[in-house]
């Protein structure tokens, strides 16, 4: 019986327009390092270590594999780069707010399993730092308080589409594929959880739907899971 809901954020929880998020992201991070590249190279460096670590199956945490395929471009410098990272979350990451909007229904779906009784989980594709994912969470109404697990690009140590990070998060809460529904907006990152036999949900309103798609167990509207969340059994009730 399904009682953990596993929630992708961008596009899901927080509705977002990707190429406007991505423009002001590389936009923003790149003024940081405007001594050390243009524009062009700098998001061939960040992109060059993002793929190597979104390839990476071994149990190394995705920052150690991210910083260490920058240190092959950037030597000792990684230090420094280090630092201008972090200080572009504390400050400027907050311009890529513009990219993001709230969607009531989600909300009211998120504080009715919340009654329900149900265990929410924010499964994120773990690229980012733990402060932008909590900044993102708050854009999106929400509460890391109403989450019993986050994932992180600090804590965990595979990305989507790697079945073996959804693996790490059941790991983690200590569920059952059986137990839990993956709640997301991509056809294959999201959806590629029903290969561990994870229930899915595709979210259509930002789907993003790429060549050798998953199949969904569910699909529908903002809306339509709502009345998905609305139908679904109380696991609280007292026995």
């Amino acid at each position: 019986m399904i009682n953990t809901i596993l929630f992708d954020l961008d596009g899901t929880l927080l509705p977002m327009d990707i190429k406007v998020f991505e423009k002001v992201y590389f936009g923003s991070l790149a003024k940081h390092f405007t001594d050390k590249h243009d524009l062009q190279s700098f998001v061939a460096l960040i992109w060059g270590a993002t793929k190597t670590m979104v390839a990476n199956t071994e149990h190394r945490t995705n920052e150690e594999v991210f910083m260490e395929a920058m240190q092959l471009s950037v030597n000792e410098q990684l230090e420094e780069y280090k630092k201008r990272f972090s200080h572009f979350y504390q400050t400027d990451f907050d311009a890529v707010r513009q990219s993001v909007t709230k969607n009531e229904d989600i909300l009211v779906a998120v504080k009715m399993l919340k009654e329900k009784g149900y265990q929410l989980v924010i499964a994120t594709n773990p690229m980012f730092p733990r402060l932008a994912i909590e900044k993102r969470i708050g854009w999106a109404g929400l509460d890391m308080d109403d989450f019993s697990y986050v994932t992180s690009f600090e804590d965990n140590h595979y990305c989507k589409p790697q079945p073996k990070f959804y693996q790490e998060v059941l790991s983690e809460i200590g569920k059952s594929a059986s137990e839990c529904l993956m709640v997301g907006n991509d056809t294959v990152e999201d959806l590629i959880a029903g290969k561990l036999n994870i229930a899915t949900y595709l979210i259509e309103d930002h789907a993003i739907v790429r060549e050798q798609a998953f199949e969904p167990t569910y699909q529908g509207s903002y809306k339509d899971f709502l009345i998905f969340v609305n139908e679904l059994p109380k696991i609280n009730e007292t026995r």
